[in-house]
């Protein structure tokens, strides 16, 4: 799901300024694997903060993924890590969608280790998104470019 919304629209946004600057093929490809990288990274942060943030800071509701049924990376874990009843509970809540489970999920979230789990997937991605640009010219965009990579796992919102 990543892979189809979030990093193909930071992997189009990326590879676009390669193009209208009329790189490299390699060069191109690098910024496009960039953004693919950077866009995963900056929705797994995000699929965190869907169970740790500060609802005001990140814009939404604390739970919107799990209310919606979305199986973000927190919840496979658990599914792939938890007990027989974690399993149980986390299936059961993506199948009906809901609120009303939360606190529970949540529990089971923080017991399998599924929030920082997550965020190490997110800052392998941010590494690749940095090795991927390794052949750009050092300048203040590409500092730029590392900058964001960097963000992107250490928001907060």
């Amino acid at each position: 799901m990543i892979g189809r919304k979030t990093a193909k629209l930071f992997e189009a946004s990326a590879r676009l300024g390669g193009v209208l600057a009329r790189s490299r093929p390699e060069l191109e490809e690098g910024l496009s694997a960039y953004g693919a990288h950077v866009g995963t990274a900056f929705q797994l942060i995000d699929d965190v903060l869907d169970y740790s943030g500060d609802a005001a800071a990140i814009g939404k509701s604390l739970g919107d993924d799990l209310a919606e049924g979305k199986p973000t990376l927190p919840l496979i874990h658990v599914l792939r890590t938890g007990s027989p009843a974690q399993v149980a509970l986390v299936r059961r809540v993506i199948v009906e969608g809901g609120r009303e489970d939360f606190v529970a999920v949540l529990e089971a979230i923080r017991a399998c280790g599924s929030l920082e789990y997550a965020r190490c997937a997110a800052l392998r991605e941010s590494r690749a998104a940095a090795a991927a640009i390794g052949a750009l010219p050092a300048s203040v965009y590409k500092d730029s470019l590392l900058e964001l990579a960097s963000f992107s796992v250490t928001r907060s919102s």
